[in-house]
C-alpha cells in the first residue's frame, strides 16, 4: 500500500468512516474507485485530492505524504537545529550559547544509553 493509501486509510478509520459513504462525501459514483485510492491500485486527479483534504480537514501536502516543517526539524542535527534559534524568550543566543546547548544535549543523550 502507498504512503498515501496508508493516510487515506487512517483517516477514514479513525473517524469511523465507510469507504462507500467517503466516496459519496466527494463525489464518486463507485465505493471502488475509492477503493482503488486507498489499495494504491489508482491515483485520483487533482480535484479529487483536494476534495478528500477538505472532507479529512488536512492538507493536500499530508495525504500526498510530504513531510511538514516540523518532521523536518525533529530529523534534524543538533547543528541544524541549534543554528536555527535566534531568540529564546526575547533574549539573543549567541555562538557561545550554542555551543553550551549543544555539549549539554550531547552528554544527556550519551549519558541516556
Amino acid at each position: 500500500m502507498s504512503e498515501f493509501g496508508n493516510r487515506l486509510t487512517n483517516l477514514r478509520e479513525s473517524r469511523g468512516w465507510s469507504k462507500t459513504y467517503v466516496a459519496k462525501a466527494i463525489g464518486l459514483s463507485s465505493m471502488q474507485t475509492y477503493a482503488n485510492y486507498e489499495y494504491g491500485r489508482r491515483e485520483p486527479d487533482f480535484e479529487t485530492v483536494d476534495k478528500l483534504a477538505n472532507l479529512f480537514n488536512v492538507s493536500t501536502d499530508y495525504l500526498l505524504g510530504r513531510k511538514s516543517k516540523a518532521d523536518q526539524v525533529h530529523n534534524a542535527t543538533v547543528d541544524e537545529a541549534l543554528g536555527t534559534i535566534m531568540s529564546f524568550e526575547g533574549q539573543p543566543v549567541t555562538e557561545h550559547d550554542k555551543k553550551v546547548m549543544k555539549d549539554l544535549l550531547e552528554s544527556y543523550l550519551r549519558n541516556k544509553e
